[in-house]
């Protein structure tokens, strides 16, 4: 053998060894029909956002399974007696994506840009942001916001860069997104995959990794696949490597895979049906509480749900304080009250079991996004509307064009749909008069609701006095039938133990950058 050749065999032999690893530290992960049809990576404008935001972005603080609050780009933090100073210790060392420092007076450009944003709550109470030194930053505050720390840890609150954000403009989060999280954005291709490299300088995990960085994973592929069918199968026949979120009817099958593991955590959503209060015949207060009361809550929890996760009475996930209300407020399924209000209504039963009124028949229209486990569930919802006299035609939209309908204010009537928070704040979010159309889908303008928003949001002194004024606020909705509560769903997610090994403890509220962190490739 000539040296030459040596040369280029062992070359060859070193790009192979290249070749053959490489992909080992590459995984697939798939977001299925809950998350699919995030527009951009832009957390200060976005009202829609992926599970990848978090691998993405930082916080300033990071919220644990049990509610407590550590510390990620704030090291410490500390409040004033009468909450109208904290003061925030950031941690050093810290470089976004593009190599631009982060620092007290990113804080300072950071929080004024959320003004006139759908995000403009998060810090609405803060008043001015002072640059102590170039790592302390005080907020002065209009008024005292004992949920400050859960926003500052909500996913809206991922930083950005300002370089690369102000020199973007429209197109930030779409074109790039620069964090200081553990990933970096390599490509977003808009509802259809999200490609992100490991962030080779990253060493500032939070408390709640093991590995403190950087990521044992090199690069994530994120897909979007919206239907939960097409998901299951990607995930069988290693199309992907992990689920963030599994429709519990596919857990059985799953659980059957020896080389899947499908993991289970408190769930932070809430299924329910929005009722567009301002839409005919739902603007009779009647209707929209048969409507209410003919969902059966507890069949579709065992029918479609196998009994996983919890019947949902209310509007709020049940581990809060604000959803522990007075139990004549809960809505819960009863057909013969049902039945009584319509014909209190003057909605008389038809000889097909359709009631009518003055000629008019109870048709209605029925609205979700698609995928396998809603459309399944929007099916017995349109039975069982159709058990007490209620005509429902089932319309199926995709993500972003769904949300475009809603706006139109006046197209929809029910739909079946979704939300995942672990704060009471969701409420505002949802039935806020300002925001009708969307997201306020039931379209509630009511004078009393606005007077305990106000209150809720803006009047609590304390934590007490937040969960007393948010618990009113959510009885007074609830006492409205702006909706109806369906399904609380636990989280599940799946991977294949044959590419991932992931920790046993998932902290966190969910499957974000702390898990992934630890989380390793398993060949």
């Amino acid at each position: 053998m000539t040296l030459p050749f040596r040369v280029t065999v062992l070359s060859a032999a070193a790009l192979l060894g290249a070749v053959v690893s490489a992909p080992a530290q590459e995984v697939t992960f798939a977001i299925t029909a809950r998350e699919v049809g995030t527009p951009s990576y832009n957390p200060i404008t976005a009202t829609r956002l992926n599970s990848a935001n978090s691998l993405i972005y930082d916080r300033l603080v990071l919220q644990d399974a049990d509610q407590s609050f550590h510390p990620s780009l704030a090291a410490s933090w500390d409040q004033t007696p009468d909450g109208m100073q904290w003061t925030f210790k950031l941690r050093p060392g810290v470089k976004f994506h593009d190599g631009e420092p982060f620092n007290a007076k990113v804080i300072a450009w950071w929080v004024p840009k959320f003004a006139g944003t759908e995000n403009a709550d998060t810090v609405a109470k803060v008043d001015r942001v002072e640059v102590v030194d170039d790592l302390t930053v005080r907020f002065h505050m209009k008024a005292p916001d004992p949920n400050l720390l859960f926003n500052l840890a909500s996913s809206f609150m991922g930083i950005p860069s300002p370089k690369a954000y102000d020199a973007l403009g429209d197109k930030y989060g779409v074109t790039a997104a620069v964090g200081t999280g553990p990933f970096k954005m390599e490509k977003f291709t808009v509802g259809q995959q999200t490609v992100l490299v490991r962030n080779d300088d990253f060493t500032w995990g939070s408390d709640l990794s093991v590995n403190r960085g950087p990521a044992k994973i090199k690069k994530i592929t994120v897909r979007e696949i919206p239907e939960d069918s097409t998901a299951f199968l990607e995930l069988q026949t290693g199309g992907v490597d992990l689920l963030y979120t599994v429709p519990v009817d596919f857990m059985p099958r799953l659980k059957a895979e020896k080389s899947v593991k499908v993991m289970t955590i408190p769930g932070t959503e809430i299924v329910y049906m929005p009722i567009n209060t301002q839409s005919a015949p739902f603007t009779d207060i009647k209707v929209r509480a048969a409507a209410a009361y003919a969902i059966d809550q507890k069949s579709i929890w065992q029918s479609l749900y196998g009994g996983v996760g919890n019947t949902a009475n209310g509007f709020l996930i049940s581990s809060l304080q604000e959803a522990k209300i007075d139990p004549k407020y809960q809505i819960s399924y009863d057909p013969e009250r049902s039945k009584k209000l319509l014909e209190e209504a003057g909605w008389k039963v038809g000889p097909d079991g359709i009631r009518a009124k003055d000629g008019a028949r109870l048709q209605v229209k029925l609205w979700t996004s698609n995928g396998t486990e809603f459309k399944r569930l929007v099916e017995v919802v349109q039975s069982q509307l159709k058990a007490v006299g209620f005509a429902a035609d089932i319309t199926i939209f995709d993500a972003s064009t769904i949300n475009a309908q809603y706006k139109k204010k006046t197209e929809h009537q029910l739909a079946v749909r979704s939300y995942s928070w672990t704060n009471a704040d969701i409420i505002d979010w949802f039935f806020a008069a300002r925001r009708a159309g969307y997201p306020n889908v039931s379209m509630l303008d009511d004078p009393k609701a606005e007077e305990l928003n106000v209150t809720a949001m803006t009047k609590s002194r304390t934590w007490d006095e937040r969960v007393a004024n948010f618990k009113a606020y959510h009885e007074y909705i609830l006492s409205q039938y702006a909706f109806a509560p369906i399904y609380e769903p636990a989280n599940v997610f799946a991977y294949s133990t044959r590419r991932l090994k992931l920790p046993e403890t998932i902290r966190g509220t969910r499957l974000t950058s702390q898990t992934i962190l630890d989380a390793q490739v398993s060949n």
